[in-house]
C-alpha cells in the first residue's frame, strides 16, 4: 500500500509547475514513454487501488462520515446520530441537496473511467502478456468493486465507453445504463478478473485474489437475487480449502488480527503514515473514554443491542458501559449525552497506544462468514430451508458462542430469511456497510426505519440514493434522476 502513496506523490510532483511557472499537463500519458516496464505497469495498478482505500479525503472505504460503511450503516438500526448524515440518513431524510449522500457518485464515478483508460494503456504497452494479464485482472477487479459499490447506492450508472473517453474534448452527455447492462458490466469485470488473479494465499496481503473477485460477485448476485449464481460462487470459494472461521471473532479486529486470520478474504492495510487510514476510534469514542478518547460523532441504537442474544460474543465491542476519565460510569441507565441513543459501536481494538488520531487496525471488507451465510440464503431460496442451510448458519452461530438453531423452527422461507437477516446484522455490523443492501433485499429497509424512528420521510424511493442536481444537469436531459427525488 505504501507504493500507492509513492506513485500518487510522483503524479502530484509531475503536475507541479515548471521553474518558469508555466503549467505542464501530464493528464495524458504518452504511450511511447510510459508505460514501458513492469514497474510502470505496477504503478498504474497501485493507482487503481487508491480510491478503494481508507482516506477521509478520497478513499471510499474511509471509516469516517465520508465512507461507505459509516453512511450505509447509518441508514439502519446499526448506527444513529444527532447531526449530519448519521441523523438524516437514519431517518431516510435525504435528497439531492445533501452532499454527504450525493458525494459518492460525484467523487468516484470518474475513477471508473480512469480505470478504463488505464486498461487500454496497458494493452498498448510492450510489456509481456503475463504482466499485462495480471495487471488488467487487478484493475478490472478494482473497477468491478467500485462500480458495484456505486450501483448498490444509486442504481445503474453512466459508464463511459472507451471511444468516448479517448475524445475528452468532444462533449457527449451519456445516459445511465439499464439495470441489466449495469449488472452485465460488473459481472464481466469480476468474472474475467478471476481468470488471472492469484488463488487465495498466493496474493500479496491487501491485493485482490480470485476469492476477493468471487466474493464481490456474491454481493452482486445477492443484490439481484440470482440464487443459483450465489450458490456457485460460494462453492468456488469454499473449494479453495483456504478459508476457515476464525475462532477468535473479536481478535480479527485486533492490532494485527486481519493479516493473521484465515477468515479474511480482503482487507485494507492501515498505518500511521496515512497510506490508508482507519479513523473509527476517533469517530465513535467519547472524549472522556479511557485511555484515549475521540469525537463521539455516532452511536449505535439500543434496538440493535437488544436484538443480540445475551451470550453472543459478537456484541463484545458494542460498548454498553464504561467509566470515563471524569470518574463517572456511563451506561443505559446513566447515558449522559454519549449513550442516550445507544451503545458505542467500537467493533475494533481501542488501540490505546496509537500515536495519532488514526489507528493501525486494518479495515476488513470481506470474510469467509459471508460466504457461509450467503450460501445458506441461496440454498433456502432455491429449494427451501433445509438441514444443510441451517448447518451453515449454525457454524457461524457456534463461533459466536451460541446454541444451534433447529430447522424445525425455521421451515418456512420467511422465517429462515428473517433468521439470516438477523445473523447478518450481528455478524457484519460496522464492517463494510452491506447490511443496508441486506435489508433492501429482504424488503425491510423502509419498514425497519419506520419501526425504529417513526420517520415520516421513509418511503420506497429511499432504497437508492439521489444524484446531485449538478450531475443531473450535466446530463442535458439524458441523465435521469432516481424516482422520488425530482
Amino acid at each position: 500500500m505504501k507504493k500507492i502513496i509513492i506513485f500518487i506523490l510522483a503524479i502530484i510532483l509531475l503536475n507541479s509547475c515548471t521553474k518558469d511557472l508555466v503549467p505542464v499537463d501530464y493528464a495524458e500519458i504518452n504511450p511511447s514513454i510510459f508505460p514501458q516496464s513492469e514497474a510502470d505497469i505496477q504503478a498504474m495498478v497501485f493507482a487503481c487501488y487508491y480510491p478503494l482505500r481508507g482516506s477521509w479525503w478520497d478513499g471510499i472505504n474511509t471509516t469516517s462520515e465520508r465512507g461507505l460503511m459509516f453512511v450505509c450503516d447509518a441508514t439502519t438500526e446499526i448506527l444513529s446520530g444527532k447531526f449530519s448524515v448519521q441523523q438524516y440518513g437514519h431517518l431516510l431524510n435525504y435528497s439531492p441537496i445533501n452532499p454527504e449522500i450525493t458525494f459518492f457518485y460525484d467523487w468516484y464515478y470518474n475513477k471508473i473511467s480512469r480505470m478504463t483508460l488505464t486498461i487500454d494503456q496497458i494493452n498498448q504497452s510492450k510489456v509481456s502478456d503475463t504482466v499485462k494479464k495480471r495487471a488488467i485482472a487487478e484493475i478490472r477487479c478494482a473497477r468491478g468493486m467500485l462500480a458495484y459499490d456505486l450501483f448498490d447506492l444509486y442504481g445503474p450508472l453512466v459508464i463511459a465507453p472507451l471511444e468516448v473517453l479517448k475524445q475528452p474534448m468532444v462533449e457527449k452527455p451519456l445516459a445511465r445504463l439499464t439495470n441489466a447492462e449495469m449488472v452485465s458490466f460488473i459481472e464481466s469485470d469480476l468474472t474475467e478478473a478471476t481468470k488471472e488473479l492469484p488463488e487465495p494465499g498466493a496474493n500479496e496481503y491487501g491485493r485482490f485474489s480470485k476469492a476477493a473477485a468471487q466474493m464481490l460477485l456474491i454481493r452482486l448476485y445477492l443484490h439481484e437475487k440470482q440464487w443459483e449464481k450465489v450458490l456457485a460462487a460460494s462453492n468456488q470459494i469454499i473449494a479453495y480449502n483456504h478459508f476457515v472461521l476464525d475462532p477468535d471473532y473479536v481478535g480479527m479486529w485486533g492490532l494485527n488480527g486481519a493479516s493473521k486470520s484465515n477468515e479474511v478474504i480482503f482487507a485494507i492495510p492501515c498505518n500511521y503514515d496515512g497510506t490508508s487510514e482507519n479513523q473509527w476510534q476517533l469517530m465513535v469514542l467519547p472524549s472522556n473514554y479511557p485511555v484515549k478518547g475521540g469525537w463521539e460523532t455516532v452511536q449505535s441504537t439500543w434496538y440493535f443491542y437488544d436484538s443480540f442474544e445475551a451470550s453472543d460474543i459478537r456484541k463484545t465491542m458494542l460498548i454498553s458501559e464504561y467509566t470515563g476519565t471524569d470518574g463517572n460510569t456511563y451506561n443505559r441507565s446513566n447515558p449522559g449525552n454519549v449513550m442516550d441513543l445507544g451503545p458505542i459501536p467500537l467493533k475494533i481494538n481501542p488501540d490505546d497506544q496509537r500515536t495519532t488520531s488514526l489507528s493501525t487496525v486494518d479495515i476488513i471488507l470481506y470474510r469467509y462468514a459471508d460466504v457461509l451465510l450467503s450460501k445458506a440464503e441461496a440454498i433456502a431460496n432455491i429449494s427451501g430451508p433445509n438441514a444443510e442451510a441451517m448447518e451453515l448458519v449454525n457454524k457461524v452461530r457456534r463461533r459466536a458462542g451460541l446454541a444451534n438453531k433447529d430447522i424445525a423452527g425455521f421451515s418456512s422461507l420467511v422465517a429462515f430469511n428473517d433468521l439470516i437477516l438477523t445473523e447478518r446484522s450481528h455478524e457484519f455490523w460496522c464492517e463494510n456497510g452491506q447490511y443496508r443492501a441486506d435489508l433492501i433485499r429482504h424488503g425491510k429497509f423502509v419498514s425497519r426505519c419506520i419501526e425504529l424512528t417513526q420517520s415520516s420521510y421513509a418511503n420506497q424511493s429511499k432504497v437508492v440514493f439521489p444524484f446531485s442536481l449538478k450531475t443531473v444537469s450535466e446530463g442535458k436531459g439524458l441523465f435521469i434522476q432516481n424516482p422520488g427525488y425530482n
